[in-house]
């Protein structure tokens, strides 16, 4: 059976690895030219992820490859005072579980865990899905597959051409996120420098193993921008309009915008599609139920997801009739929490009133304080699903 899979970011080698240990023959096509190497974002996996990642085997070198941030200062706009909080003990409290890493280290992890077994076609697209499992590509010629898989993102093409104009049953959750690399002239090691203020929030950290620094900012619109997401220049303009004046050193990070060699903008958006399946087409990830990218666990989400859906199709011996439904009904409890979570630490990340600024920097020097029962308790009482990652429940498919 011919699978082919649309995208070699974290949902595609996930699936591909999987979908091989059960039998499946897969091709995986991807836009870019090549994997990116770059380091990208830092991504946390948690425990149902970490869990899958250890199936894989290569649970050792993710560590390896880990941030090691395990500190944080908080800068409130308009005190003097920072706050100091312990990472690893809030981390510890949502989950018991977990590995921050930056996106593309995670990305070459899985993809060079199938790489010998699964046919990549870099450089490409598909523009045209038949019904009866003919594929178009912008390069190469036609080829039939018995199933398609979106593992695009959030903007996938896959989406666009399987839903049409179901492909846009999204909401703007009301803020914006950019990342940009710059040099780490204030030698972080293990920390993130945050920046905190009524409706934006702009942080810095580094990782033990690369060289340079990543810029984390997030603000606040109560409407969409006009700003389509390939327009870089129109969003670097909106970023220094809502950053402007917050702190001499955020100042000093936008500056480095034009210089930047990696610069990520986009909304933070749910995807709430009735179903991610239509004839021989399903979507993985942030594809068919995107959280919301830095707020809702997205990339554990998408690791859970491959998997369940590899698992269900061999479950289903290649029926898609029935492996589609019943991947759709095992990830819909942890779908509709993720998206929970994620409107729970937006409001939490990007605080709407000096009181939430003044919130964000005490919780977290609290949860940092306590013992680690009294902390997952606190967590339980504050935050809506705090929990939900490890309440998820990885089924086993065996091979």
């Amino acid at each position: 059976m011919r699978i082919l899979v649309s995208g070699a970011g974290v949902a595609g080698p996930v699936l591909a690895h999987w979908l091989t240990r059960h039998g499946f023959s897969v091709t995986v096509v991807e836009r870019a030219p090549a994997l990116r190497r770059t380091g990208g974002h830092a991504v946390d996996l948690f425990r149902p992820a970490t869990d899958i990642s250890e199936r894989m085997g290569v649970l050792p070198r993710i560590e390896e490859r880990a941030t090691g941030t395990n500190r944080m200062t908080v800068h409130r706009e308009g005190s003097r005072r920072p706050v100091r909080a312990d990472l690893s003990k809030i981390f510890g409290a949502a989950s018991d579980r977990h590995v921050e890493i930056m996106r593309d280290d995670l990305s070459s992890i899985y993809y060079d865990a199938a790489r010998d077994d699964v046919e990549y076609v870099f450089g490409d697209s598909i523009t045209a899905i038949s019904p009866d499992g003919e594929v178009r590509f912008e390069n190469a010629a036609p080829r039939r597959f018995d199933l398609v898989v979106g593992a695009d993102g959030l903007h996938s093409n896959v989406r666009r051409l399987a839903f049409d104009e179901e492909s846009r049953s999204n909401s703007y959750i009301g803020a914006y996120l950019a990342v940009l690399t710059l040099p780490n002239d204030s030698d972080l090691d293990g920390e993130l420098l945050l920046h905190v203020g009524v409706g934006r929030t702009a942080g810095m950290y580094g990782a033990r193993h690369v060289g340079d620094a990543r810029v984390l900012f997030l603000f606040r619109s109560e409407r969409e921008l006009d700003c389509h997401h390939h327009d870089v220049p129109r969003q670097k303009e909106l970023l220094r309009g809502a950053f402007a004046g917050m702190h001499d050193r955020v100042d000093r990070w936008l500056d480095e915008l034009d210089r930047t060699p990696a610069f990520y903008f986009d909304s933070i958006t749910q995807l709430r599609m009735d179903t991610w399946s239509r004839g021989r087409v399903t979507l993985v990830g942030d594809a068919g139920y995107c959280p919301g990218p830095a707020v809702g666990g997205s990339t554990s989400l998408a690791v859970v997801g491959a998997y369940v859906l590899a698992g269900e199709l061999a479950r289903a011996g290649g029926d898609h009739t029935l492996a589609f439904p019943a991947y759709e009904r095992a990830m819909s409890t942890y779908v509709r929490g993720s998206r929970a979570v994620a409107l729970s630490a937006a409001k939490t990340l990007i605080p709407t009133s000096r009181l939430g600024v003044w919130g964000l920097a005490q919780g977290a020097r609290l949860i940092s304080a306590l013992p680690a029962g009294p902390a997952r308790g606190l967590i339980r009482l504050t935050t809506k699903s705090a929990r939900l990652h490890d309440a998820m429940r990885v089924p086993d498919y065996p091979p």
